[in-house]
């Protein structure tokens, strides 16, 4: 049965053997199961059904498309024993149960053992580098001996052992600092450079797949580029060595490198190399001649080759230059779902210089895609991950708006941002007392009126009771198109709700006109007719 066996991977991919809150759920279901406690077992590719008898009897469904729509009738949040307990009790019946603890298990053993090795490894280097002095070809030799010997000896690796291995490999590096504060930061921004891509090139040697790295040592490249971003700026309040240019060439050398290292890794490898040109390398001659670097390496791109790197850093060496023209050209050569992104963060680069005509005009250009983007399948995160975009969206253009008193720029990119940016709109229209068009923003999002913030309801009704009018004609048609007797009643609130409003617009005549119209539309629908009677709206 395939669905048992992507349900089992789902499991894998949620419990880490190494969390010991994860092992003892594990545990107590599997002591559930083995006990026997599990009745009533029904296993269909569309739901796995039971009933575990514990303290008190929990029902479990278990969805094997969508483990996320998963129950049980304890009172537990989330992942329970009961429902490990149900997931074993059906997986016994085509695999061994035994056999899936054994791969579940096996990282957390292989991760202690690699440690255990590790740490002596380490040792062993550390006695044979002691501490390095300053120079550039002697680190980089340096830490590629210790990455290779801590890392790279084994022809497979399980990528839940990669974490674990690499932080003792940066332990180590740090044994080996130089003692003087210029160079040690000099020394560990070259070590983050140099690691990360070393790291990208084991990932892409081992094959370690997108999801596998993610789950595994994903966060190991963003600490990377947070890391060299703080160093960045550290290095940028010091004195400078007097022979620091033969660092700069080599660092220069290595960047460049981050851009064609592997095929995958985009994003982290671009704001690696954004944070090196943006903070470390300032000379314009130095700009320009990277730049024309990265259009040489272009012209060679191979079929089989994301050039998505090699033109983002292009657009990014122009925005560093001034050249907004040629970076703007570049934009329409990427999708949507690509760049936008990117944009963002030029944006808030030229805020942070102050260049607001410019930032104006990157954010009259990332308007116009924003809709497109967000729209777009391609992009990973779902509804809750496009409406955290859109809040850091929101922060970035912030200070133009603020500085140039641009308040339409932060209405249309409310609006384009619908619905992702429906509570940050709806506070500014209520903030500013634009009660009408807070009405249709509910609507156009399809707000029930009963679910709106009671405070807000009483104070339009107060302000401008006209806006809750259509609202409530809107509720009052869909409860009673549900067609059953609880809905009758809400549609009833509604209604007696409406022929408040409209005696205190004193229209009256409208509302009788209003209501003998759905009477009369509805009189085949006895039941409502009897809310409505009950509710005395009618004799």
């Amino acid at each position: 049965m395939e669905f048992l066996q992507e349900l089992s991977d789902e499991l894998r991919d949620l419990l880490t053997a190494n969390s010991s809150e994860d092992a003892r759920l594990v545990q107590k279901g599997l002591m559930l199961y083995r006990q026997g406690l599990v009745t009533q077992l029904q296993v269909a590719e569309t739901a796995i059904t039971a009933v575990v008898q514990d303290v008190m009897p929990a029902k479990v469904m278990l969805d094997p498309e969508f483990f996320g729509l998963s129950e049980c009738s304890c009172p537990s949040d989330g992942l329970c024993r009961h429902q490990m307990a149900v997931f074993f009790a059906a997986y016994a019946g085509t695999y061994s149960v035994s056999d899936w603890l054994t791969e579940w298990r096996e990282p957390a053993r292989e991760t202690k053992s690699a440690a255990v090795w590790g740490l002596q490894k380490a040792k062993d280097l550390v006695k044979a580098n002691g501490i390095l002095k300053p120079d550039y070809q002697r680190w980089v030799d340096s830490f590629e001996t210790s990455f290779a010997a801590l890392l790279g000896a084994k022809k497979h690796m399980n990528p839940f052992v990669v974490s674990e291995l690499f932080g003792i490999y940066r332990r180590r590096l740090q044994a080996s600092s130089p003692v003087e504060q210029e160079w040690k930061l000099l020394y560990e921004l070259v070590a983050v450079v140099v690691s990360f891509r070393m790291l990208a090139e084991l990932s892409e040697r081992m094959d370690h797949g997108v999801e596998a790295v993610r789950r595994s040592y994903g966060h190991l490249f963003e600490a990377m580029v947070d890391e060299a971003d703080d160093l960045v700026d550290r290095i940028g309040m010091q004195t400078l060595p007097f022979d620091f240019d033969e660092f700069v060439a080599g660092l220069k050398d290595d960047a460049f490198g981050l851009l064609t290292v592997v095929k995958g890794l985009e994003q982290p490898r671009i704001a690696l190399y954004r944070v090196l040109w943006s903070g470390l390398f300032r000379k314009t001659s130095w700009r320009e001649a990277e730049l024309e670097r990265v259009r040489e390496r272009m012209k060679s791109v191979q079929e089989d080759e994301n050039p998505l790197p090699l033109v983002v850093a292009s657009i990014h060496l122009c925005v560093l230059l001034g050249e907004d023209e040629h970076a703007l050209d570049l934009i329409d050569l990427v999708d949507d779902e690509l760049i936008v992104p990117f944009i963002v963060y030029w944006i808030e680069f030229l805020s942070i210089m102050k260049a607001w005509k410019r930032a104006g005009r990157w954010i009259d250009v990332f308007l116009q895609k924003l809709k497109g983007y967000l729209d777009s399948a391609g992009i990973g995160g779902g509804f809750h991950g496009r409406t955290g975009f859109m809040r850091t969206v929101l922060r970035v253009i912030t200070p133009y708006v603020t500085e140039n008193r641009r308040a339409d720029v932060y209405e249309r990119t409310l609006l384009n941002g619908l619905p992702y940016s429906y509570a940050e709109y709806e506070y500014m229209l209520f903030d500013r007392g634009m009660y009408d068009r807070w009405g249709e923003l509910q609507a156009f999002v399809g707000m029930e009126f009963q679910d709106l913030p009671k405070d807000r309801v009483k104070i339009v009704e107060k302000e401008q009771p006209e806006v809750l009018l259509g609202m409530l004609h809107q509720a009052v048609q869909r409860e009673i198109d549900q067609k059953n007797r609880s809905s009758y009643r809400m549609a009833v609130r509604h209604l007696k709700k409406l022929r408040t409003l409209y005696k205190k617009l004193k229209r009256v005549d409208d509302w009788e006109y209003f209501l003998e119209g759905l009477l009369e539309r509805t009189k085949r629908l006895r039941a409502f007719h009897e809310e409505c009677t009950r509710g005395k709206l009618i004799g």
